[in-house]
């Protein structure tokens, strides 16, 4: 975020874990920017965090589920 040219340098901006959730680490990242610029921030971090998680091998994974089917026992 520091060096994003959008991003003011005060206050300083921080990131961190937002909550350990059932099937995920939610991270929060909290630049401080002008109100006009805060769409284009957005998308502009949403970005280069992928790009990040993509080029460290950190892979986003989808919720999943298990099924399981019994057969019914005769009787």
């Amino acid at each position: 975020m520091a060096e994003h040219p959008l991003i003011l340098a005060e206050p300083q901006a921080s990131a961190g874990v937002l909550a350990l959730a059932d099937s995920s680490v939610n991270l929060v990242a909290r630049p401080y920017v002008q109100v006009v610029n805060m769409a284009r921030v957005r998308l502009d971090l949403h970005e280069q965090i992928k790009l990040r998680f993509d080029a460290e091998g950190i892979t986003i994974p989808f919720p999943q589920r298990d099924v399981h089917f019994y057969q019914a026992k005769e009787g």
